[in-house]
């Protein structure tokens, strides 16, 4: 077969030669003519190949592709995997008509034959490549890897495609066996560690941050230090792309992720509920206890009636079983507004139907400051949703500022200018 391909070679050339040489050309002119013709003629069926496959077989496949049920076919086309392919067959032919046309050169085929090899080397690297991105979309389609860092592996794939890519390059160029490439290569690596130290970091940080399962695609992080605190949109070898609730992108280096500290919010997400850490600061000295008129008057709320009943009665038969003089307030026990107050923010928001009760609920007291006593609400809403979980909060803080005065307590804060002038005035009426 080889042989009679041969024959049909030879014969194809002599005609084209004998057929230029009636012109009267000299010898060595015609045979640059009819590589001329030749590589004309190549030309022209590697386009008529090239069209064939591209707007005649590439179109009716993907008219069956598009009609089919399966997504990794259409997931093909979009990544135009059979357009690479198309183009690994005019390239093809090309390597068996390189020998015909530069029969009259043959120092010429090595070199044409060379470009050839490259070109296939290139497309076939391509082709791979867009399998690559291929798979990747079928991955990100599966419950399962919609969260894992897929681009970062992807990356990871091509660097390798386009290394190997490179060596075989090289050794067609050169001539030389791969390995002394690889050789040479080993020299050099102190270079390349340089030069594709993010690219490593980058690669080692990706496995650790898949295999901890530190961050996901879809996970809300806050990362200070580079302004970052919103939705993880992508992950790949260099960088994880971090879209901020102001709509704003921040790129943080994906090993930044392992060398640096960063708050995920995912764990409250997948619990169904987020924290509320809220205090109000109250005036010591507004602080006291409260007198058998303002027990009763505070009786009439029905959410403390129950516990002022309880409290009343274990406070009494203490005092009574002690033998506490009540005409001394110090004596003995009694009930302070601050007390009843706490009680009251407990009752009120432990029967609100949008805070969790299966979750750390309290409300308790801080260490006492500069700014007065802080009453810390300590709980979680039924809700991760940013706005809803802002108006729940809201709305119990509107209610307790708004009760704080029933207790006769006060709320503290700073002397305003209005306030400052207001004192002096009164000093100078002193």
């Amino acid at each position: 077969m080889e042989l009679l391909d041969k024959n049909i070679q030879s014969d194809l050339y002599r005609t084209t030669l004998e057929l230029i040489s009636t012109f009267g050309f000299s010898s060595y002119s015609t045979t640059i003519i009819t590589t001329l013709v030749l590589s004309i003629a190549l030309v022209i069926i590697l386009y008529v190949i090239d069209f064939l496959f591209r707007k005649v077989l590439l179109l009716v496949l993907t008219n069956v592709i598009r009609k089919s049920k399966t997504k990794i076919d259409d997931l093909l086309v979009k990544n135009k995997v059979l357009q690479f392919v198309t183009h690994i067959v005019p390239i093809i032919v090309a390597q068996e008509a390189i020998p015909l046309i530069f029969k009259g050169f043959p120092n010429w085929i090595k070199i044409a034959m060379q470009i050839t090899d490259v070109a296939l080397v290139v497309a076939i690297g391509l082709l791979f490549s867009a399998v690559f991105k291929t798979f990747r979309d079928f991955l990100r389609s599966k419950k399962s890897f919609a969260d894992k860092p897929i681009d970062s592996y992807l990356q990871v794939m091509n660097i390798s495609l386009f290394f190997v890519c490179g060596i075989l390059i090289f050794s067609i160029v050169t001539g030389k066996s791969p390995l002394t490439f690889l050789v040479s290569l080993g020299a050099a690596s102190a270079i390349l560690m340089l030069v594709f130290k993010d690219s490593i970091l980058g690669f080692v940080a990706s496995i650790q941050v898949s295999m901890n399962d530190m961050v996901r695609v879809g996970d809300w992080i806050e990362m200070t230090k580079y302004g970052a605190d919103g939705t993880v949109i992508e992950i790949n070898l260099g960088s994880v792309k971090v879209q901020n609730f102001d709509k704003t992108i921040t790129t943080i280096p994906t090993y930044a992720l392992v060398s640096d500290s960063f708050r995920n919010y995912r764990g409250m997400q997948n619990a169904g509920g987020r924290r509320i850490k809220r205090s109000i600061n109250i005036k010591m000295n507004s602080i006291r206890f409260v007198t058998e008129e303002e027990i009763e008057e505070l009786k009439k709320i029905k959410m403390l009636y129950d516990f002022i009943v309880d409290r009343s009665s274990e406070i009494e038969q203490y005092n009574l079983s002690n033998k506490v003089d009540p005409t001394v307030w110090a004596n003995g026990r009694r009930m302070t507004n601050i007390g009843l107050f706490r009680q009251y923010i407990k009752t009120y928001t432990y029967n609100s139907p949008k805070i969790r009760k299966d979750l750390m609920f309290e409300v308790r007291q801080l260490q006492p400051t500069e700014h007065g006593l802080p009453i810390e609400l300590f709980m979680f809403t039924n809700t991760t949703v940013w706005n809803e979980y802002e108006v729940i909060m809201a709305d119990i803080f509107d209610h307790i500022i708004a009760v704080v005065p029933f207790f006769h307590l006060e709320i503290f804060e700073s002397p305003s200018s209005n306030d400052m002038r207001e004192i002096a005035e009164a000093l100078k009426e002193s």
